[in-house]
């Protein structure tokens, strides 16, 4: 039985040459490894466990880096790997796993099914947005929802973590990337059909509305994440730059006009980190407010997706992509503000690698 198993250190160190930073390889076996999605934190907030995915047995499973050890949680063939979130104090992570809602004790391993979604085929076939699986837990931990598509629509349940009670609160055609706000349990962020993206809905089912609208038909919104302690959500206007908008004024401000395209801020709200792509400059770290920012490495992952070379390709609806998402860095910042986490398949498989601030 390998859940529970305990590996030796993976880490090995080493020195971007582009920019001098120190970088730390925390997986090196060969096989598929990511983090979460860039919005998902891959820590608890006090960082005792660095949670990811590692393909090394032969399917997606859960694992966590404790005091440089790895420690396999899963041993399951029907774990949906971008599903998970840790809980930010470090006591559990949820995930879904065939067609249950399960929640995991991080010490003990036992695994308890909070719900079960019948015969819901769960999500819809691709690799990007709502097919992805993701997920959302609340600050306090105590909320988590899962969109699960059922049919021709999707269904958006919101489960109590203490009692297990759950409930679904939305019913529409898409709902993909569902966050939470993080100054607001009650109020979630989701994406809604490409040409109408941020959306808002309480955590009660009400208010659901869309936050802004796209300024043109060939605007590409996309990537957000939550500005903690501001009650804003950033966007990427790919590849133009990002935008916030406030959800109580709806007031709306730049955030930068470098070309990021997966960023994620620090805890503190002051600063963003972000990958890119055609052309790949690297990761980088900028201030809000400013359009100059700083080369952290060159994580040199291949980024599959040649949709995002063109205009927005969504106007006439959906349309099939290939782009494997382990491929993409998604760097995100630790919550001390040390380290960027990013994913890299420049070895030949997708490893984990920490960027030393």
């Amino acid at each position: 039985m390998s859940k529970g198993k305990v590996y030796p250190p993976e880490e090995r160190w080493f020195t971007d040459a582009a920019t001098g930073r120190r970088i730390r390889q925390v997986t090196s076996h060969p096989s598929i490894h990511h983090h979460p999605f860039f919005f998902v934190p891959p820590w608890d907030d006090a960082m005792r466990r660095l949670l990811f995915v590692s393909h090394r047995s032969g399917s997606p499973q859960l694992f966590a880096e404790v005091e440089n050890r790895i420690v396999q949680l899963t041993e399951r063939d029907d774990f949906a790997e971008w599903s998970f979130h840790p809980s930010h104090d470090g006591r559990f992570v949820v995930f879904v796993a065939g067609k249950q809602a399960i929640r995991m004790d991080l010490e003990t391993l036992r695994e308890e099914v909070l719900a079960d979604f019948g015969a819901a085929p769960m999500r819809e076939k691709g690799m990007v947005g709502a097919a992805m699986g993701t997920t959302t837990l609340s600050r306090d931990d105590e909320w988590w929802a899962v969109p699960v598509r059922s049919g021709s629509i999707y269904r958006f349940h919101v489960i109590n973590t203490r009692t297990g009670s759950s409930s679904v609160i939305l019913e529409r055609d898409t709902i993909g990337h569902p966050q939470f706000c993080p100054d607001d349990a009650g109020v979630l962020f989701y994406a809604g059909p490409h040409a109408e993206r941020l959306w808002l809905v309480n955590r009660d089912g009400g208010g659901n509305r869309p936050l802004w609208r796209r300024e043109h038909a060939l605007q590409w919104i996309t990537h957000e994440s939550w500005l903690r302690g501001r009650r804003e959500l950033a966007f990427v206007d790919w590849p133009n730059g990002m935008r916030a908008v406030h959800i109580d004024t709806g007031a709306l401000r730049r955030i930068t006009r470098f070309p990021a395209w997966h960023a994620h801020p620090d805890d503190t709200g002051s600063w963003f980190v972000c990958d890119t792509n055609f052309p790949d400059r690297g990761i980088h770290r900028f201030r809000i407010g400013e359009d100059a920012a700083e080369k952290l490495c060159e994580p040199r992952a291949s980024s599959v997706g040649a949709h995002w070379a063109g205009p927005f390709p969504y106007n006439d609806g959906p349309r099939e992509v290939y782009a494997p998402q382990h491929t993409h860095p998604h760097p995100r910042p630790s919550p001390d503000g040390s380290r960027v986490l990013y994913t890299s398949d420049a070895s030949g498989h997708a490893q984990l690698y920490e960027c030393r601030l």
